[in-house]
């Protein structure tokens, strides 16, 4: 894996992230995210 590749895989991780953490527990619930593992959803989602 070359270094812009995982530079823009971290940057798709960190957006997810955020994202998610502005979303209320109820909403993840409702999406299927548990709120306590954002970071971990985040992480298998971008391929990290």
């Amino acid at each position: 894996m070359n270094v812009a590749r995982t530079f823009t895989n971290w940057r798709k991780y960190r957006q997810t992230v955020a994202e998610l953490g502005r979303m209320t527990p109820r909403e993840l619930t409702d999406i299927g995210v548990d709120p306590k593992n954002i970071r971990h959803f985040a992480r298998t989602a971008n391929g990290l």
